[in-house]
Formats: C-alpha cells, sequence, structure tokens
C-alpha cells in the first residue's frame, strides 16, 4: 500500500528489492521466472496506461466521515462490526504495482489526529462493538516514532481494543528495519494482542533476511498471517501457489486470504477471471499436496467488502460489460450502524431485507501476459 503526488503512482523500489532484482537477473536471466516473479510486482509496465472505463481508480470507499469532539474524525476507514482500519500514513518502503490504495494522497497524521482517532475508537458508540484496530496505511513499519505514537494513543484512550493488527511488507521490502528498537516498542505495549499481516505473493519472496526479521517478530510472540492477490504471470498456477502454502506453512504463517487482483485502472494486465481463481483454489483444496491448515480463503475486494467465493456466489453474469453479480452476507442496515456516513455504491442491489448485491468487474483470461515477457518491453530500470 502507498500514496501517490497528484494521481501519479510512481515506481518505487526499495534498497534491499534493488538488491534482489539484479542478484536474479545477473543468475538466471531477465526472461526467467525468478526474475519475472518479483520484477512483475514492483517495476512499472506501459501497460497500466490501458484504462477500463468500468474500473475505478480507488478501491472500495469506507472512510469514516464523522464529527466528533467538534471535529472531523481522520485516518478511519469501517466496514465491519468488530474491526476499525487506522491509517498513520500512506507511505511505503516500495511500490506494489497492484496496490489497492496506489492512488491515495500523500498522508501522514499528526500526534493530535492519532489521538483524537483513538478517543473515536474508544468513545460510547464504539466501545460495545470494536474490539481491533487493523493498523495499515502505506506501511506502519516505515515510521518506529509513528507506530510508538499510534499504540500509546490507543492504549490510553481505547481500552475496548484487545487486539492490534499491522499491515506491512517490511519483511520482504527492507527487513534491516526490523531492528532491536522496533522490537522495543511491541514490547512496551504487553496488553495488546499483537498480529501481523503480510503479503508474500510467491515463493521468491523468501530471502533469507526476511525470514529472519519475521522469527524475530514471531519471538515476541506475535502471530503471522498471509493474504495476498492472485497476480497473472507470477502466481496464477498451481505449481506455484503449493510452493507458496508450503513456505507459509514451514513458517508458521496462516494462510488467511488469496484475493482475486481488484478492479483497478491500470490493473487489468494483472487479472485473471475469477473462474480461474476459484478453479485454482478448488485444485488446491483437494490435491493432497499440502496440509489442509495451509489452504486459504478465495476473496474479492468488492465495493462494500470482502466477499469470500463459493459457486453459488456468482448470481448473474454481464458478459457484454464483463461484470459479475455477487452474493454477500452484508446487510445495509448494520452498515449504517457501524459507518453512519457510508454511501451506498452504484453498484449495488438491495434486496428487500436490506442484504447486498454487488456488481464486480471481472478479469480476463486471455490478454496477452507472459511471465517470460521481455524486461525491455517492462522498462526495467536497476539501480547500483
Amino acid at each position: 500500500m502507498a500514496g501517490s503526488l497528484e494521481g501519479n503512482f510512481k515506481e518505487l523500489i526499495s534498497p534491499f528489492l534493488k538488491e534482489k532484482l539484479s542478484y536474479l537477473v545477473n543468475r538466471y536471466g531477465k526472461d526467467s521466472r525468478e526474475y519475472q516473479a518479483l520484477a512483475k510486482q514492483y517495476i512499472a509496465s506501459s501497460k497500466e496506461t490501458i484504462i477500463n472505463n468500468d474500473q475505478t481508480s480507488r478501491h472500495y470507499e469506507s472512510e469514516v466521515h464523522i464529527d466528533y469532539e467538534g471535529r472531523q474524525v481522520v485516518g478511519i476507514e469501517r466496514l465491519y462490526r468488530r474491526t476499525v482500519l487506522l491509517e498513520p500514513t500512506t507511505v511505503c518502503a516500495a511500490h506494489c504495482r497492484w496496490c489497492l490504495r496506489g492512488n491515495y494522497p500523500i498522508k501522514h497524521l499528526k500526534e493530535d489526529d492519532l489521538r483524537h482517532a483513538a478517543r473515536y475508537i474508544g468513545s460510547e458508540q464504539l466501545r460495545n462493538d470494536v474490539r481491533e484496530v487493523l493498523i495499515t496505511g502505506g506501511d506502519p513499519l516505515i515510521s518506529k516514532d509513528l507506530l510508538f505514537k499510534t499504540l500509546t494513543q490507543i492504549s490510553i484512550h481505547a481500552s475496548n481494543i484487545k487486539v492490534i493488527r499491522i499491515g506491512t511488507r517490511i519483511p520482504f521490502h527492507q527487513p534491516s528495519l526490523i531492528d532491536n528498537s522496533l522490537l522495543d516498542i511491541f514490547k512496551s505495549f504487553p496488553g495488546f494482542r499483537f498480529e501481523i499481516g503480510i503479503h508474500a505473493n510467491h515463493p521468491i519472496d523468501f530471502w533469507p533476511e526476511s525470514i529472519d526479521a519475521i522469527q524475530q517478530l514471531q519471538q515476541l510472540g506475535i502471530k503471522f498471517y498471509n493474504q495476498h492477490p492472485l497476480l497473472k504471470g507470477v502466481n496464477d498456477d498451481f505449481d506455484t501457489l503449493v510452493e507458496l502454502y508450503e513456505l507459509l506453512r514451514e513458517h508458521d504463517i496462516e494462510a488467511h486470504y488469496l484475493f482475486h487482483a481488484i478492479p483497478l485502472r491500470g490493473m487489468e494486465h494483472h487479472r485473471t477471471t475469477l473462474k480461474k481463481g476459484l478453479d485454482l483454489v478448488h485444485k488446491l483444496s483437494s490435491c493432497g499436496e499440502f496440509s489442509g491448515r495451509a489452504k486459504p480463503k478465495y476473496a474479492v475486494l468488492s465495493d462494500i467488502g470482502k466477499i469470500v467465493v463459493y459457486e453459488d456466489t456468482i448470481i448473474k453474469k454481464d458478459d457484454n460489460k464483463n461484470l459479475l453479480l455477487l452474493r454477500s452476507g452484508f446487510n445495509i442496515n448494520k452498515r449504517l450502524k457501524w459507518n453512519p456516513s457510508w454511501q451506498i455504491p452504484k453498484s449495488v442491489e438491495l434486496k428487500e431485507d436490506g442484504s447486498m448485491l454487488v456488481w464486480y468487474v471481472d478479469g480476463k483470461d486471455d490478454l496477452e501476459y507472459s511471465p517470460y515477457e521481455k524486461a525491455e518491453e517492462l522498462k526495467v530500470k536497476l539501480y547500483s
């Protein structure tokens, strides 16, 4: 996740990733699976300029636009009963080309904003429902000072919060940032149960430095879970996913969600059809090749939130517009209770009981985007 200036989601590759890209291209070559699996995650492509007008520049809108104690709450999103999302920063160490927040403006919350957000999270109107805060962004681990201030304000003003989840790719982007000073921050808040969500997309992500960084945090009792997108030419094949989930199991990381790549503008070349992902999950679920404890839920990030996909989730298809009507368990009345400022998207169809159906833009399997695409066509820029 990351921020952009004036809608331009620039290429940003961390020093650690530059080193690994150089290593892979020198050892395996530009056309190799190994190199392409990493390059396609971070190197900007001319295909990002291909625009599908049915797609949007942002994922679902879930920001809370509410006045509390005389001023508007900032940095909070909410779609679900038990969890609120808090974004202290939208800056990352590297820019994943499939980022769902790539077109968010760059921002950092001030300490007073964090205090106000924490007071709102601990307020009477939220304290009976909300139990978890998901700190995301951006990458919360990119600034130790901001992370410490965020945790401090939650601990002071939101006694209802028992679980702190943190979404990060620092172990894969710049693992050297996970050092003793960061570990000390987590040790300073024994009243929280910490869980860390990562995006491991391919076995190539598990560098020795990355594994060491994860293990340092695990030694503090922090649980890890993985949620990642299905990316064309990176991990949209059975063997790659089996290897990935075996590695997650080996390193005590829960396989949480496999997401269908979201329908954002400039991401068409990353997206398979929803059916291809469903077929892969069916095969993974019944292949017997790895532990059943390592199998993820397959889901989409729709305009109304996460929807786990089963055979009967797809109610209707519009082949002319490449749209799918999806069934959900969300109810408009409950949603407005949790987030009174939430606006019903145009993609939603409401049933009489308040349950929501939602139209979702499908991907395509016939777009040419080979894992062996020439590096020159990807505008590869390696830095010394």
